[in-house]
């Protein structure tokens, strides 16, 4: 059987784990001013991750 999605890499699956977590933080924010900085936080150390993964540009 053929599969016509391809495997996400690593660097895929953080940047939409970061997206869902901004998304979640700014929806939050409006309600829990202490939770929305904690998905915040979580969501700025996935950045640095992305950051490592991602190729550096010249």
């Amino acid at each position: 059987m053929f599969y016509w999605s391809k495997e996400k890499s690593d660097l895929e699956k953080l940047q939409k784990r970061y997206c869902r977590l901004m998304k979640s933080s700014y929806t939050i924010a409006l309600k829990d001013k202490e939770k929305s900085d904690s998905i915040n936080e979580e969501a700025s150390r996935v950045l640095i991750e992305i950051k490592k993964l991602a190729p550096q540009k010249s």
